[in-house]
């Protein structure tokens, strides 16, 4: 028991990306998105297991895309930044497309399904579905998620700005697929990527996503 214990506490981790997040994730999936400084578009998505108290890198890295003004710490809606931090995956994946394999709860989008992007609007940063054709009590100035085929075949939720929500700090940050160019601040990567990572993820494993810099990343 003893040299059990000492053994866990001499462990030393990997120096690599995983290891180098504070305060160390929780959960035993976590997926990092490193970009090399906070005004580029361009990032590296990959994927952690969690083994023992480090982080194990599983399968190859993806190529992301991130937001058209790059990643900040105080995002604020609109900005078209990408939020820094760690944050918990939501419990239901959404999609266009029928539901590809994955573990979370999954929700096929149909006309009327919206994501609240009004500040005024109580119900702002949650998934709405409202009558199709009808006007919605709050103000949209973006297509519904319905129509966004491409991006949206299927997304996770990034639980940003959700506990608690606050109004205008920013709202619907998905991992979704790439259209071709950088985003309004959610995380895209190939669509083909995107369904190995969502077919990955598991409710039970309380995976995170970790978003910043790899200075930030390798203290």
């Amino acid at each position: 028991m003893l040299l059990a214990s000492f053994l866990a506490a001499a462990t030393v981790c990997a120096p690599n990306v995983g290891n180098g997040i504070r305060p160390a994730p929780e959960g035993s999936q976590l997926i990092t998105v490193e970009a090399a400084s906070t005004v580029t578009t361009h990032a590296t998505l990959q994927k952690w297991r969690r083994s023992g108290r480090c982080w194990v890198s599983v399968g190859a890295p993806s190529p992301a895309r991130v937001g058209r003004n790059g990643l900040r710490r105080d995002r604020r809606e609109g900005d078209g930044t990408t939020p820094i931090g760690t944050f918990p995956i939501g419990q239901v994946m959404y999609g266009n497309a029928p539901d590809p394999g994955v573990r979370f709860r999954y929700r096929r989008l149909v006309c009327g399904d919206w994501w609240v992007e009004d500040p005024s609007s109580s119900a702002y940063n949650t998934f709405q579905h409202v009558p199709c054709g009808r006007r919605p009590a709050f103000s949209v100035t973006t297509p519904g998620m319905w129509e966004e085929r491409r991006a949206y075949p299927y997304l996770a939720v990034v639980e940003f700005n959700m506990r608690p929500v606050v109004p205008g700090r920013g709202s619907g940050i998905f991992l979704h697929a790439q259209t071709g160019g950088p985003t309004n601040g959610c995380v895209s990567i190939r669509r083909a990527d995107l369904v190995r990572v969502l077919r990955w993820l598991a409710p039970g494993a309380e995976p995170r996503i970790a978003i910043g810099t790899s200075a930030a990343f390798r203290p």
